[in-house]
């Protein structure tokens, strides 16, 4: 599996993050063309344990997966989960679908589905995820740092439509940056966060720049709060399949 990751990665990843190395105006980090082109190094390098997540969540969605269904990637930024579980999966009879809100994320993601040749495998739609989106007869939908990209007031409505587009016993995989339950252990997070980030080589002034573009956009709730939202739109089965200081990944199930 891991075999697998390493080798889509090195065909797709594009070029190295330097975005906030350098004296930049405040603004909003917004998901456009300058993002999209570093984006897979951006992710990599930003969010610990990325590629175990990645395959601990197919590995996951793997024993979920019903013949003749849909896998969802909401958010599906440059393709990457995609690209990798239609490796992973040798069940041909699934059709995958990615959605994003951002253009730049949809361009560059059929540009690497382009060159690896997986272009009937996944099919790419550009869309809000706060809008009404089409799910159905999914056995799988992924949602892997996204729902903390949606506005608080729309967060229960999309994981409505996550449910209600779920065939029985299909599963939800949510991975979110999280925050503690305590003020303490947040701040102990967050700082460990930074080392982190020090060690994989951002400077302290990339780390600054990029907390501050972040800090309106990113809204991470409490992983309690995440779990209540999801029985609050159905999901009566939910366990905590990853945990890394301030970042958790989550599996419902549709019973």
């Amino acid at each position: 599996m891991a075999d697998i990751i390493r080798n889509i990665d090195r065909c797709i990843r594009g070029s190295e993050d330097k975005m906030f190395d350098e004296d930049l105006d405040p603004h909003d980090f917004e998901f456009d063309e300058k993002v999209a082109s570093i984006f897979d190094d951006m992710v990599s390098r930003s969010v610990p344990m990325y590629q175990e997540t990645m395959m601990a969540s197919m590995g996951l969605a793997k024993k979920f997966i019903q013949d003749g269904s849909n896998v969802y990637d909401i958010g599906c930024s440059t393709g990457t989960l995609l690209l990798n579980f239609s490796s992973f999966v040798s069940n041909n009879d699934i059709k995958l679908i990615g959605i994003d809100n951002a253009s730049a994320m949809i361009d560059q993601a059929r540009a690497k589905i382009r060159e690896v040749g997986y272009e009937k495998e996944i099919e790419l739609r550009q869309q809000s995820v706060e809008e009404n989106i089409e799910l159905n007869n999914a056995s799988v939908i992924f949602m892997n740092y996204t729902l903390q990209f949606v506005r608080p007031l729309y967060r229960e409505s999309v994981l409505k439509q996550i449910y209600e587009g779920l065939n029985p016993n299909g599963c939800f995989i949510l991975v979110e940056k999280v925050l503690g339950n305590d003020s303490l252990y947040n701040r102990i997070y967050i700082d460990l966060y930074y080392e982190y980030k020090a060690r994989v080589g951002y400077s302290e002034r990339e780390i600054q720049q990029k907390r501050e573009a972040l800090e309106n956009v990113l809204i991470p709730y409490r992983i309690d709060e995440n779990i209540g939202l999801l029985k609050k739109c159905g999901f009566s089965s939910t366990e905590i399949f990853f945990k890394w200081y301030n970042f958790a990944g989550l599996v419902a199930v549709k019973e």
